[in-house]
């Protein structure tokens, strides 16, 4: 296991270092110029589309916009902002925070590139089903001379999208946040509590993805709203108390980003520890956005560019900034020794509002893992089936709820680095060809924002 790790270590500390950080911060920084910031002044009218504005029921597709943003978001929001920034900051010192702002920021041109790309090529599966996600927007944009790196995304993406990493935080929130520092779980019994919870959670989660994408787009819908007010809230409440504290740590973000003081070896340590979790949260370049925004209800591509783009603004420069601030304010990034991941983001809680502290974290990292979980076997689901026919991707459900019961038993490290590896080997396809398509992508914008301005999308 060691030599399994140390090898996964290996391979994400090169991919996501000058390689991945050129391609996802880069493109990024292209897509943004490259539309002159066009995507930034539409804010409002993606608001407008999410609130149903311009659904129509008989476009094609399985869910609607606002279902699309929120399944998107299940897997994002929650185990990226709780466990994930706790993870970076561990990692890679304070500074990592504004590497992940800056992926945040670029990221959304990223996202409204690759998800207008996610309707403009949507093509068929092998039984004839419209489908979206990088391998059809590779496949019918690119043309068939592509199919090996669409080949090559949907096999990265069979691992990169494994229930693994949200299962062993679940897991860890659980027994380290609560049970075994109330005395509930003794230590000799671990290991059963660990095999014994996923398998609950593997049967929940089983009833739920054999629903298919709309049963996960509904309950999406439903959960991933409501908790993240409810976490923004207790935020607020721990934020405004140490109110006189967040100047200073705010600072301290910036400055920990550029005078190579990091954790993780200094600027660069800090840079590509903020770029992978930023990449991690808000997923924008790496190519599942694109599979959950190519299932919405709708025939103008431009539209769910433009809805997709809301997402690192939520995720990342909102949820993942409060849940930052939170773990430095009340200390738990210095007094937390040997804890990582959503473990952290519990102490802090506890550090500012007591015992009921843990079991609101624990709660959160309940519904948001549940959530990500709902979601993401559809996308290693539509990756088996681009690769072997829609008619067998079924198998992979089966293959994923197994998983979940592995996860909630191996170490965080060897997670963290398989999941890290399989995202910078999805996102490598998925910038390349929204890349290449970007000038398709602007052709379409223009004529789409030109008859918005003469009224024509009001009729």
């Amino acid at each position: 296991m060691d030599t399994v790790e140390s090898a996964l270590a290996a391979l994400s500390d090169f991919l996501w270092g000058p390689p991945l950080i050129t391609l996802i911060v880069g493109g990024g920084l292209f897509f943004l110029f490259y539309s002159r910031g066009l995507p930034y002044r539409y804010f409002g009218h993606a608001i407008q589309i999410l609130r149903g504005k311009y659904d129509h029921p008989h476009d094609p597709g399985d869910i609607n916009h606002f279902q699309a943003l929120s399944a998107a978001l299940s897997g994002t929001l929650g185990l990226g902002n709780i466990a994930g920034v706790a993870v970076a900051i561990t990692l890679g010192g304070p500074g990592a925070i504004f590497w992940m702002w800056v992926t945040a920021v670029v990221g959304v041109a990223t996202k409204f590139f690759t998800c207008t790309l996610s309707i403009l090529y949507r093509g068929p599966d092998s039984l004839g089903k419209l489908q979206g996600g990088p391998m059809y927007i590779i496949r019918e944009g690119l043309g068939r001379r592509w199919i090996p790196l669409a080949m090559f995304f949907c096999v990265a993406a069979l691992f990169g999208t494994l229930p693994i990493f949200q299962i062993n935080q679940l897991t860890e929130a659980l027994r380290d946040a609560i049970l075994v520092p109330q005395g509930v779980l003794a230590e000799e019994s671990i290991g059963l509590f660990n095999l014994t919870f996923g398998l609950a959670v593997a049967a929940v989660v089983a009833a739920v993805v054999f629903g298919g994408i709309p049963r996960v787009g509904y309950v999406a819908a439903r959960l991933v709203p409501s908790m993240v007010v409810i976490y923004l809230i207790c935020a607020a409440v721990i934020l405004a108390v140490n109110i006189d504290q967040i100047p200073g740590y705010l600072a301290m973000i910036f400055s920990d980003a550029f005078t190579g003081m990091a954790v993780a070896g200094g600027i660069l340590g800090a840079m590509m520890v903020g770029v992978r979790q930023g990449a991690f949260s808000n997923e924008a370049g790496i190519g599942t956005e694109v599979m959950a925004h190519g299932a919405a209800r709708t025939r103008e591509p431009v539209r769910e560019g433009l809805v997709a783009m809301l997402g690192p603004m939520i995720d990342t420069l909102i949820v993942c900034t409060c849940t930052a601030l939170v773990i430095l304010v009340t200390g738990a990034w210095q007094v937390g020794e040997g804890m990582a991941g959503a473990a952290l983001t519990a102490q802090a809680f506890a550090n500012a509002l007591g015992g009921i502290g843990p079991w609101i974290v624990t709660l959160l990292v309940v519904v948001f893992s549940a959530s990500t979980m709902f979601t993401f076997w559809y996308y290693g689901a539509k990756s088996l089936g681009f690769l072997i026919g829609a008619e067998h991707q079924h198998w992979y459900k089966y293959f994923y709820v197994a998983l979940i019961v592995v996860g909630a038993v191996v170490s965080l490290e060897v997670v963290i680095y398989l999941i890290t590896t399989m995202y910078g080997l999805m996102a490598i396809p998925t910038m390349i060809a929204t890349l290449l398509l970007a000038p398709r992508v602007m052709t379409v914008t223009r004529i789409y924002l030109r008859q918005l301005e003469d009224g024509v999308h009001d009729k």
